[in-house]
Formats: structure tokens, sequence, C-alpha cells
């Protein structure tokens, strides 16, 4: 088998690996500090309103401090979304992290069929005997045809090189 050079996968050996994931710019640790560094300095600026006889400074700044801490929670639910496409023997194995749900599809190589969306922005499809699952979410919408390229290229190559 040739080594075909791809721009989104990896190769080692025999095995091809596309491993594609959000692009988030702030870890779910490092977002753990920034609201607690939050928490200390809104909470005490409240505390010292409270003191001065602004009661209601307090409770709201305590409602605030929630709605902040939920939406970093749901920002840090979804910075770990990943895909994973391997191509390994004869299989084709997809796996799609989303906010802790794990999906496993394996596909037999023959029978993969590439499709990409209909529209410019749609995801790209891969399907074989009545399972399908769209892959390219963290891409570029101008990009997604691309990975489709690829992967119908290693396809064709590895079955090829049997």
């Amino acid at each position: 088998m040739s080594s075909p050079v791809f721009r989104f996968a990896t190769v080692q050996g025999q095995n091809i690996r596309w491993f594609l994931r959000r692009n988030c710019s702030v870890t779910p640790a490092q977002l753990g500090w920034l609201y607690g560094s939050l928490c200390v300095v809104s909470l005490g600026i409240g505390t010292f309103f409270w003191y001065e006889g602004a009661v209601l400074i307090l409770p709201f700044a305590a409602l605030e401090l929630a709605a902040v801490g939920a939406a970093f929670v749901a920002y840090a639910r979804h910075a770990a979304d990943r895909e994973t496409i391997s191509l390994e023997g004869r299989q084709l194995v997809v796996e799609l992290e989303n906010a802790g749900h794990h999906l496993r599809a394996e596909f037999d190589r023959e029978w993969v069929r590439v499709e990409p969306g209909v529209s410019d922005r749609s995801l790209v499809e891969l399907s074989a005997r009545g399972r399908h699952v769209n892959v390219g979410r963290y891409l570029r919408p101008e990009l997604r045809p691309v990975l489709a390229q690829e992967i119908r290229k290693a396809l064709r190559d590895a079955q090829g090189g049997r």
C-alpha cells in the first residue's frame, strides 16, 4: 500500500486515524479556577455592601454566580467532545463522544459508503448495511468534503492493498 498524505489523518503502519475535536481555548480546569476567583471577588464585594447596609446586593451576587456557574458547566460538558475515525485492517471504526455520551460504530470497510451532505453545511455520512453515522461536526463546513475525500481514498487504497 502506498503512503498517501492526509490533511486530517495520521498514519501508523497500516492504520489510519482521524481525530476531530472541538476547538476549546479554555480547559475545564482553567474554567474552574476562573469561576472560583469570580466567586471570591463577587461574594467579597457583596459581603462588603451587605455590611454597609445594602442587603440585597449579596443575594443578587449569589444569583448571578449561579447563572454563570450553570453556563460554565454546560461549556465544560462539551469541552471534551470529539470524533475518532479509524481504519484498522478490515474495519472502519467511528467513535463519537458528546457531553459524556459515547457512541461506537464499526463497519466492514468493503461496504462503507462515504456521502457528503446535500448542502455545503451538511455533515459527512458514513453508512453500511443499514447503519449510518454523521461525522465532521468539528470541521469548518468548507473542509468537510476534504474529509470525505480522505476517507474514500483511504478505503480505496486499503482495499487495493489487500
